[in-house]
């Protein structure tokens, strides 16, 4: 009996981590890579760029392999805010602006919070991952992220200087 139920545990456990990449199918997924002082760490992200996959975010996922997150790509720098209305994990938000520097980390977001969680500058991309990865890789604001493309509704990221802050992002 013991047998078979390692055996079914083995096999629930192997199914989540291939079903990793499954959890949303439709969103174009990349490679970003965070420069430390401690060195190279690489992430495989979705790609959340429109209204629709940056409103549902990482919402209602149970498990994210540490290499795994999301990166939120917006049309021109503007201030940004999150919330993390039924997110289960907790989560680091690394918020980055157009150079690529990581402007500052909101780290171990608390679960089912609605308290906004707000850019310090304007942001082109915010990229979540598994709370405390920030810490554990030694990411600090200043560091860099690589992006895979500024680009996120067809058309370049615009500079403007009068970008409007937005609502807090539900996810």
């Amino acid at each position: 009996m013991r047998t078979s139920a390692f055996i079914l545990a083995s096999l629930a456990l192997v199914a989540a981590c291939a079903s990793t990449p499954a959890l949303f199918p439709a969103l174009p997924q990349a490679k970003v890579q965070a420069r430390t002082s401690q060195g190279t760490h690489d992430f495989s992200v979705w790609i959340a760029a429109d209204d629709k996959s940056r409103e549902s975010g990482l919402m209602f996922v149970r498990e994210l392999p540490p290499d795994h997150g999301m990166l939120f790509l917006f049309e021109f720098p503007q201030e940004v805010a999150f919330w993390m209305k039924n997110t289960v994990l907790s989560l680091d938000l690394i918020f980055i602006d157009p150079a690529g520097q990581v402007l500052n980390i909101a780290a171990n977001a608390r679960p089912y919070s609605l308290d906004p969680i707000v850019s310090r500058g304007r942001a082109i991309a915010v990229l979540e991952v598994v709370g405390g990865t920030a810490r554990t890789i030694g990411l600090k604001p200043g560091d860099t992220i690589t992006l895979p493309s500024l680009q996120t509704t067809g058309s370049p990221a615009s500079t403007s200087p009068n970008a409007q802050p937005v609502n807090p992002t539900e996810h």
